[in-house]
């Protein structure tokens, strides 16, 4: 091979490295905002307009909060939050993102590319929760779905989809994943009167002329 093929393969290698490489953004900080680069000896107070590259550590204090842009997706860092940017990826108009919740809450809205895809997942030592386009809070337990539906599992690897205006959590014990209705039950649970030691069986209040239910929709 001579010299002229051996520099086009190594350009084209390059260029498909740039290709599936990205950074995050980050946006906006309120309060104290520090970032720990990969390779780093400490931790640096973030800026607005700063770049975050792959494995990227990001941290909030008391009343802090960071808004992180990845792609088209939004990621709002709450208060005592310690957070890990484990990949960022994209490729032919797809995104690929992984987050790593070490501590604390965040809010993601998972926005696709136009014409393209996001698979957009944040995991936690207790549970994993996978979306490719929705709007959700995930404290590395609990999930609450805002907008279109989530995927949640723990190391029972039993998955379940969770719904808007729904939330579920991951048992950090068994790993198991409540479902939708066994959360609905929980919610609608009431409080024990003084002096019983056995709740009543859930009753759901149902508006007059209506009715109460739960649906999936496993095709999406």
């Amino acid at each position: 091979m001579d010299k002229r093929a051996v520099f086009c393969a190594a350009l084209g290698m390059a260029l498909c490295f740039n290709a599936g490489a990205q950074t995050a953004v980050v946006r906006e900080t309120s309060g104290t905002v520090e970032v720990k680069a990969p390779g780093a000896a400490g931790w640096k107070a973030a800026e607005a307009g700063q770049e975050l590259e792959r494995t990227s550590l990001v941290s909030t204090g008391f009343r802090s909060t960071a808004l992180v842009m990845i792609g088209n997706s939004a990621v709002t860092v709450r208060p005592l939050t310690r957070l890990s940017l484990e990949e960022i990826a994209a490729n032919q108009n797809n995104e690929r993102v992984t987050l790593n919740l070490r501590a604390g809450r965040v809010r993601a809205d998972v926005r696709p590319p136009a014409g393209g895809k996001t698979d957009f997942s944040v995991r936690s030592p207790t549970a994993t929760a996978s979306v490719r386009g929705t709007v959700f809070d995930f404290d590395g337990t609990r999930l609450a779905v805002e907008e279109g539906r989530v995927r949640l599992w723990g190391a029972s690897v039993t998955r379940s989809y969770i719904g808007a205006g729904h939330s579920s959590a991951v048992d950090p014990e068994t790993g198991r994943t409540a479902s939708v209705i066994e959360a609905l039950k929980e919610k609608l649970t009431p409080a024990l009167p003084e002096g019983m030691d056995t709740a009543p069986a859930p009753q759901a209040a149902v508006p007059a002329g209506g009715s109460l239910g739960v649906g999936f929709d496993w095709n999406k």
